[in-house]
């Protein structure tokens, strides 16, 4: 384990689109970037990209996992602890669109988990690191930024008894509750972590022109083709914002787009919502997690 006070991010779907954005600019900047994919190929070819713009000390660790597998998010944490004593921003971005329903080798919905459940226990994990940095750095510099989207805005709410839905499965329907989920988790996390100085927020980057629906069904492909799509250097733009300027850090809870506060679900705002929530989403992952 390497112990330093270089400034440390942990960016999830680091292997392109916006991940991989916000990774090179941290790298850019100065800061040792632990950047997490899937894929082998997309990885070593985003690492050789992030390093080459890596400036003032700025490198870079890319680290494979599943984060639909909560046995590969507990041996990613152990990874990424095994790498550095401290954490100063987790940026939990990795997701994705379901084309099917898939049960996980763990008895969870694939979507669901990847794009909530892995992000959970991987924050929950590394929160030791979270707070070690904390411990000695400005109330509000060290972060959790949660990849969201505006699918969040478009349900009333989830049961919050059968979050999965797995018999009332649909694949728009299990992208929106993984979203509002994402948005949920942030406003969970604001209030557990003030004590610590840690902040933790949300963010909708706009509709991308990345493979991030690549997976997707037929369906959504096709309605994506009628969007007007922003590049990935515009949608990593707020991420980048929230990670490193000071204003994002006077808060927490928050949900963004476009660098400024945007309407969540309101439910984000019914803290006994809140709060069950996050008893379930521990249910869902204790019955599997490592």
């Amino acid at each position: 384990m390497t112990v330093s006070k270089q400034r440390v991010a942990v960016i999830t779907g680091a292997s392109s689109g916006i991940g991989k954005e916000t990774a090179k600019a941290l790298a850019a900047q100065g800061w040792r970037v632990i950047a997490v994919g899937r894929n082998a190929e997309r990885c070593a070819a985003a690492a050789q990209e992030i390093a080459g713009v890596a400036d003032q000390g700025g490198r870079v660790d890319m680290l494979r996992a599943n984060l639909s597998l909560m046995a590969d998010v507990a041996r990613l944490a152990g990874d990424v602890a095994a790498l550095t004593d401290r954490v100063d921003v987790l940026v939990n971005n990795a997701g994705g669109m379901a084309k099917q329903k898939v049960i996980t080798a763990e008895g969870l919905e694939e979507n669901f988990a990847g794009n909530h459940l892995g992000p959970f226990l991987l924050t929950n994990r590394l929160l030791p690191l979270l707070r070690r940095a904390a411990a000695d750095a400005p109330k509000g510099a060290v972060r959790i930024i949660n990849t969201a989207s505006d699918a969040s805005e478009m349900i009333p709410g989830m049961d919050l008894g059968d979050m999965q839905a797995i018999d009332d499965y649909s694949n728009g329907g299990a992208y929106c509750r993984s979203k509002l989920a994402n948005v949920l988790f942030a406003r969970a996390l604001a209030g557990r972590l003030a004590g610590d100085g840690i902040v933790a927020h949300a963010m909708h980057p706009g509709t991308v022109d990345s493979n991030f629906a690549s997976h997707a069904d037929d369906e959504i492909q096709a309605y994506m083709k009628t969007l007007t799509f922003i590049s990935e250097a515009e949608g990593a733009d707020t991420l980048i914002w929230l990670a490193t300027a000071e204003e994002p850090g006077q808060s927490s809870g928050g949900y963004f787009c476009k660098r400024a506060p945007r309407t969540p679900n309101p439910l984000i705002d019914d803290a006994g919502y809140v709060a069950r929530f996050w008893e379930e989403s521990e249910k869902l992952v204790s019955r599997v997690a490592v």
